[in-house]
């Protein structure tokens, strides 16, 4: 049974005005499972939080709706489910309508039913376009980890919106290497872990990081 972290009572026996959510995160893949883990207490504090990572985009899509069909099944009020995907190419309304039409043919509650916040029961994210454009958006965070990237790139035009880089994971692999990180490739898992626990929620340039980060604190908190 999940419990409050600080007070570790039972979620169930609290009062509907103190009730915190506990999170079930479906990610695509494990570099996003260890950078989510590395700041979510900084967002969400007092919830409880599971991180389930699949082997890429295609494979969570397509075990999605048997995934949310198996949740409905036992889903408590208290919980909230959060679907994160890179958006890659792909239009973002469009793809935003079929994880929203995928959540409620399984019997859920998706943000775009319109009831009160209290009842919404999945939350979908894009990240525009992958996750490595919210390590651009907080520039300073990479920074700490690996001191000899150039301080000045976020003025940069090309890097001045992090949902707007092309290519993201490549241009974050070409800046490190640039610097003499990762010679012999980016490794993904190793660096999210590295700078994700320096991450400032509050102060991420990217966009859709923000979007993250405010549906994420309106929902659960």
């Amino acid at each position: 049974m999940a419990t409050h972290c600080e007070t570790g009572v039972p979620l169930n026996d609290y009062p509907e005005r103190y009730m915190t959510r506990h999170v079930e995160f479906l990610v695509e893949d494990y570099s996003l499972e260890v950078a989510l883990d590395g700041f979510l207490g900084k967002i969400i504090p007092s919830s409880t939080y599971q991180i389930r990572s699949f082997r890429g985009k295609a494979d969570l899509l397509s075990k999605l709706d048997g995934r949310l069909r198996g949740y409905s099944h036992w889903i408590q009020r208290d919980t909230l489910i959060v679907v994160i995907l890179d958006l890659d190419a792909e239009d973002l309304r469009s793809r935003k309508a079929k994880l929203e039409s995928v959540a409620a043919s399984a019997g859920l509650v998706p943000k775009s039913s319109r009831k009160p916040r209290s009842d919404v029961q999945v939350l979908n994210i894009l990240a525009v376009k992958e996750l490595e454009a919210w390590f651009f958006g907080d520039w300073a965070a990479v920074r700490v980890k690996y001191p000899r990237l150039s301080s000045t790139l976020p003025a940069r035009a090309a890097f001045r919106d992090p949902d707007a880089i092309h290519f993201t994971w490549e241009a974050l692999e070409g800046q490190l290497q640039q610097a003499g990180y990762f010679k012999t490739g980016l490794l993904k898992v190793a660096f999210a872990r590295a700078v994700s626990v320096n991450m400032d929620p509050q102060s991420n340039s990217s966009g859709s990081f923000k979007y993250f980060r405010d549906e994420l604190e309106l929902t659960v908190l």
